[in-house]
């Protein structure tokens, strides 16, 4: 059996069928997504307490220092701040229920949270760079190392264990909001472990440019964290398909119903969010009946929306005598034969 992963077709697969009601135009559908937990909402304010615990720390070590390693570290965490209320909002949005001018519900808006989160990153970057290369020019004596590294340490620590729950809820939730908040808190971390240790050096050489060369260094490895997130925004909202394994046990959930009388193809996959969503075609004998073909869609769905968390399929039903059935797509992935 092949079952097709591809481009094409003539947009005939429907996740319901409209009807109207007193209050409209509305759908019914087993396909309907679910919000997602409302309890997400308390990781986004996790991440604002702990910005603005390490604004704090990271502008009194500043003050203490004179530290441009410290300043660039202090203003990305303002933009930390920026984020995580951006990305409090935008959960809050994606856990509404589907509405009249949103039958698939509102999931993508987290990745508007991580594309806007990516950007934020890269003009953090900017400004380290830039202010780091103003001081590379024109060093500056560093006065009080020793508090302000306690306090830049204390900061990254807060903001590496609050990154850390963010990342690990993220990929529990599949929720791409909050793993973008967590690896924009690392990249934090990243910029902290750096300057801390630029200023230990100064501290122990005298060398004041040391400085602005680590703060330069870390500002590269953000920009790249934020093109990582941007793509993977990007793609979402381009509806990407899901990844190689997602698709591949899809696959074979499809080869494992397939018989002498039914068969599978134009197999289309993408995520919205925590959502993830397959079309496919079924090809039965075109004699059977409408109800024994819906029968047999039914089982068919139930068992390969089993195989991945929150996976809603939908299925368009096709008669194998009917050439034009198999005319739909281009690229073909094959797959095991059924047993």
């Amino acid at each position: 059996m092949v079952v097709v992963i591809g481009r094409g077709g003539r947009g005939r697969v429907r996740t319901s069928w409209p009807r109207r009601s007193k209050r409209g135009l509305t759908y019914a559908g087993r396909v309907t997504p679910q919000p997602p937990p409302r309890r997400l909402t308390g990781f986004a304010w996790l991440s604002i307490g702990a910005a603005v615990a390490t604004i704090t720390l990271k502008v009194v070590a500043w003050r203490l220092t004179g530290s441009v390693g410290l300043l660039s570290d202090a203003a990305e965490s303002l933009v930390n701040l920026a984020a995580a209320c951006l990305a409090l909002a935008m959960l809050v949005v994606a856990a509404r229920p589907p509405d009249d001018d949103h039958h698939f519900g509102h999931a993508k808006a987290e990745y508007f949270s991580a594309l806007v989160e990516g950007a934020l990153i890269l003009v953090a970057a900017g400004l380290i760079v830039y202010q780091a290369v103003g001081r590379l020019i024109a060093p500056v004596v560093l006065e009080r190392l020793g508090p302000g590294l306690i306090l830049a340490t204390a900061a990254s620590v807060v903001n590496g264990a609050v990154g850390a729950v963010l990342i690990r809820a993220g990929r529990r939730h599949r929720s791409i909001t909050l793993v973008a908040d967590g690896k924009h808190l690392w990249t934090d971390v990243i910029t902290s472990a750096a300057v801390i240790a630029g200023l230990g050096l100064v501290h122990l050489t005298g060398w004041s440019r040391l400085d602005p060369v680590v703060a330069i260094l870390a500002g590269v490895n953000i920009i790249w964290t934020g093109y990582k997130l941007i793509r993977q925004s990007t793609g979402g909202l381009m509806d990407q398909t899901l990844s190689d394994e997602d698709n591949q046990l899809i696959a074979a959930a499809l080869a494992d119903q397939a018989d002498q009388a039914v068969l599978f193809h134009g197999l289309r996959t993408r995520q919205s969010g925590r959502l993830r969503f397959a079309n496919c075609d079924m090809l039965v004998p075109g004699d059977w009946t409408v109800r024994r073909g819906h029968d047999r869609l039914e089982e068919v769905q139930q068992a390969v929306e089993a195989v991945l968390p929150d996976l809603r399929v939908v299925i368009h039903l096709e008669p194998r005598e009917d050439p034009r059935a198999y005319a739909d797509y281009e690229v073909e992935v094959p797959i095991p034969e059924a047993d």
